[in-house]
């Protein structure tokens, strides 16, 4: 969900000149900008899971 909203908020910064004026965005650049948020918050959630998991097997 947050990188949803990051993505869209990114994406109209990045591509609101395109979208406002009717022009055609660049995909690459908007579909990278949901992937890049989902992947860092995939991989944080990740990291806190594999250190909580090893600080509880000590």
């Amino acid at each position: 969900m947050v990188a949803l909203l990051v993505g869209t908020i990114l994406n109209g910064i990045n591509q609101g000149p395109e979208l406002l004026s009717g022009g055609h965005p660049n995909i690459w650049k908007m579909l990278l900008t949901y992937v890049v948020p989902f992947t860092v918050a995939s991989y944080g959630s990740y990291a806190a899971f594999r250190s909580q998991t090893v600080v509880q097997t000590r």
